[in-house]
């Protein structure tokens, strides 16, 4: 007779393994912030390591792009579905293609709109 094992934590191996990974992080962690990411440091770097650095200490926001990728697979994709809506009502159709595109937009605009006050708010931080 065949027995089969369904373990699917892993065993020991993979609990002491979370446990030195979670310590390794917090270790390097606050090694890497206080040696890497210090206030020292920031114009310290150029190309590569200086966007690294910005990107790091969140000096560039990645979010915005984020959204706007989203936002055009969500529009695509609300476009797409309204077709489908065709068959069973033409009013349905257009009603989800404008109001489901519409809606969309107002909710990535505000989420953007949030970034903007940040950047502002932060650019004149700046000034003084």
């Amino acid at each position: 007779m065949i027995t089969y094992n369904y373990n699917l934590t892993g065993g020991e191996e993979l609990g002491v393994w979370v446990i030195i990974s979670f310590i390794a992080a917090i270790v390097g962690g606050i090694i890497f912030y206080f040696t890497f990411l210090s206030k020292e440091n920031e114009n310290a770097y150029t190309g590569f390591t200086k966007t690294l650095y910005d990107f790091l200490n969140f000096n560039t926001l990645t979010i915005e792009g984020l959204l706007k990728i989203c936002y055009l697979i969500t529009a695509i994709f609300i476009t797409l579905l309204s077709f489908g809506f065709i068959t069973t009502s033409f009013l349905a159709f257009i009603l989800f293609i404008t109001l489901g595109n519409l809606m969309m937009r107002v909710l990535y605009e505000f989420s953007l709109l949030v970034i903007l006050i940040y950047k502002n708010v932060k650019e004149i931080n700046n000034k003084n």
